[in-house]
């Protein structure tokens, strides 16, 4: 019953991030060129994660991200099962951020600015797959390994925490937004393209293996530097 009561917290938490996210993305726009929509959809991620991390953070964690979630795995946070379940909770939960989105957006006669529910894309690396593959693995490790420093047992950040990793995303979202939309979440990107691609749009979709393998990528390594790094620390004392 307390994993179905994570899962369920991790598909709300999904779900917020996207509608919020990728809402204000689609109402704003987030062309590098529009200086106040993009600032502010990075600061709608980031503030959505702030909401999450201290509205579902002390029922699953709030992951609300694979690539996040990999990354507690190889740490020794959660079990096989338990990631599964997220992976599963939190793919479903930006379906259904994104299926509401066009839904509302469609009713309403609203313009999507973003031409395809806020999907992550290649063109701002002129469809260089290997940059876009390269920017993503670089921020997912940036914000994972913060992420796994800031709610490690060996810190103590108090009621920060949240507040420090949604900052966090927002300046990950400043730099990334121009470059590939930013992922660093492969439900995220999954979701939306999904979407797009039942309307028609299927550009996205496409190019989200990019959004998909990059995060993974990323948080593994993370992961991984971070239990090196770690482990020195706790040698040396």
């Amino acid at each position: 019953m307390e994993s179905i009561k994570k899962y369920i917290a991790e598909f709300i938490g999904t779900f917020t991030l996207v509608f919020i996210g990728c809402g204000t993305a689609m109402l704003v726009g987030c062309d590098a060129v529009n200086g106040c929509g993009y600032i502010l959809t990075a600061f709608a991620f980031g503030l959505a994660i702030v909401a999450l991390a201290y509205g579902v953070g002390n029922i699953s964690g709030g992951h609300v991200n694979p690539a996040v979630s990999l990354g507690v795995l190889i740490s020794g946070g959660m079990t096989v099962a338990d990631f599964c379940g997220y992976v599963v909770a939190q793919i479903l939960g930006a379906l259904a951020g994104s299926g509401l989105l066009a839904a509302i957006f469609d009713m309403g006669g609203v313009e999507d600015k973003t031409g395809g529910l806020g999907t992550n894309g290649l063109g701002g690396v002129n469809g260089s797959a290997g940059a876009g593959v390269l920017v993503e693995i670089v921020l997912t490790f940036l914000f994972v390994i913060l992420i796994l420093g800031v709610t490690s047992k060996n810190q103590s950040h108090g009621s920060f925490g949240g507040l420090i990793i949604g900052l966090t995303l927002v300046a990950i979202h400043i730099i990334g937004i121009g470059l590939t939309g930013t992922s660093v979440n492969p439900a995220r990107s999954l979701g939306p393209a999904i979407v797009a691609a039942i309307q028609g749009n299927t550009e996205p979709i496409g190019v989200v293996w990019v959004f998909i393998v990059a995060p993974l990528i990323g948080g593994a390594l993370a992961a991984f530097v971070y239990k090196f790094l770690e482990s020195a620390k706790a040698s040396e004392e």
